[in-house]
């Protein structure tokens, strides 16, 4: 019910935009602008508040001892082929929208889908945001079996928003 009250607030003030299937009621970003309002959000708190910062290094640097690639390098490694992309959205946030070859694996399924990965490759893998524990935990679960992986520094909506390529779900898919 909280969450509902806080949806609508959200779709009052333009934030979030939604539509009805049948009984369920989809949410959605309103537009690309609401990524940079997020992410301006975020750099304030980080930059200002002590306690993110504690946060991030306690509940997430913990997580993850290398270096999450940078846009830039993930797009090139993208278009030389040398990387398999796997991201760990459910798989409705996939079919939306998702970065040039990535193969939808969500969390949840991570383990009993590892041999879909190719061999010899490095993954690198992301979700929402540069704070989303999908991701992280997706590469600690790769690293324990063995597959070398990363994560994205960022998410989803900073690569759209970036004007970076994307793909979207064909409905065969």
């Amino acid at each position: 019910a909280n969450t509902s009250q806080h949806l609508q607030r959200l779709v009052r003030a333009g934030l979030v935009a939604s539509h009805k299937q049948g009984q369920k009621v989809f949410y959605r970003l309103s537009d690309g602008a609401v990524v940079e309002l997020l992410a301006a959000m975020r750099r304030i708190a980080e930059g200002n508040l002590a306690e993110v910062e504690l946060l991030i290094a306690r509940y997430l640097a913990s997580k993850d001892g290398l270096e999450a690639v940078a846009a830039e390098e993930l797009e090139e490694r993208i278009r030389s082929g040398s990387v398999t992309v796997v991201d760990v959205r459910p798989g409705e946030e996939y079919s939306a929208g998702h970065l040039p070859g990535a193969i939808n694996i969500p969390l949840n399924e991570i383990e009993e889908n590892i041999g879909q990965l190719p061999a010899g490759r490095e993954v690198v893998a992301y979700c929402r945001g540069p704070y989303c524990v999908l991701a992280f935990e997706a590469v600690a679960k790769l690293r324990e079996k063995g597959i070398s992986a990363r994560r994205y520094e960022a998410g989803f909506p900073e690569w759209k928003q970036a004007g970076r390529p994307v793909e979207e779900a064909t409905p065969s898919s």
